[in-house]
């Protein structure tokens, strides 16, 4: 495939992003970018720590955020808005209101037709990370990570204005693939979509896989990866969406499309 131009302005912008400047003139863009995001640094270090802007977006907790050990509890991967969630009917699930997209689709041909099917008439949710959010994504629970895929593709906005006019937005862009498995042994997915500057998607137990740079697709799979709840593996250089995707009976939601949530904030039960 061609690197669509959007892939171009979103290295462009990782490039500036990642310049170290004098500790003086990174105050003044750290704190400048604090101030104009309305970024809430009590969790974290303070703005004029970070080396880079890039520093500043993917920034760690000072101390880890508590939430519940109970199994049954699923947390929120990340800091976002939910976009979009609910049940996925056959192979749709909705992008945004009165849009939908084809599940097969955004999961991508690496994964088999029986590990597609088996989140079909599930529960989807969409969340969305902006400018503004802590970057960093997590396990919702314990969990097997069976493949990580990476498809290559556009990287278009995926703020609400974007949702509503692009149509397979999520299937257009370029993204990272987790098809994972609960303690119970059912088949859920993690699907990590670039967007308009997010110049890398880190998955931190898959070093091999490198977006936004690599215009082939590729496919790893694992014999025995565990990620237990809250585990950080990885993070977006600027703000994106992640979907879920969950076979059916396997939890049951407990917040609606509009919601603001937090990562470590309980999310759903796990039902079987």
């Amino acid at each position: 495939m061609k690197r669509h131009y959007t892939s171009a302005l979103s290295q462009a912008f990782g490039k500036l992003a990642s310049k170290e400047h004098s500790p003086k003139v990174q105050k003044i863009i750290n704190t400048t970018y604090v101030r104009m995001m309305g970024l809430d640094m009590s969790e974290f270090e303070s703005p004029e720590s970070y080396s880079t802007l890039n520093a500043l977006f993917t920034r760690k907790f000072t101390t880890m955020r508590p939430f519940s050990h109970d199994p049954k509890c699923m947390i929120s991967p990340c800091d976002s808005l939910i976009t979009e969630c609910g049940t996925i009917h056959q192979n749709l699930a909705l992008q945004i209101k009165g849009m939908s997209y084809s599940v097969d689709g955004v999961l991508g041909e690496s994964i088999g037709a029986e590990a597609k099917k088996a989140v079909h008439d599930g529960v989807f949710v969409n969340f969305y990370l902006s400018p503004r959010d802590y970057h960093r994504y997590h396990a919702p629970i314990d969990m097997t990570v069976l493949s990580a895929t990476h498809i290559p593709g556009k990287l278009y906005p995926v703020n609400i204005p974007s949702l509503k006019k692009q149509v397979d937005l999520f299937i257009e862009n370029e993204r990272v693939v987790l098809e994972c498995l609960s303690n119970e042994g059912k088949r859920f997915f993690l699907i990590l979509v670039g967007a308009l500057n997010v110049g890398k998607m880190e998955v931190g137990f898959e070093p091999r896989i490198d977006t936004n740079t690599v215009l082939t697709p590729s496919h790893y799979a694992y014999a025995d990866l565990q990620l237990k709840k809250g585990d950080d593996f990885g993070c977006f250089q600027m703000g994106s969406t992640i979907v879920m995707l969950c076979e059916p009976g396997m939890i049951d939601l407990g917040v609606a499309a509009g919601e603001n949530v937090k990562f470590a904030q309980t999310i759903a039960t796990i039902t079987s």
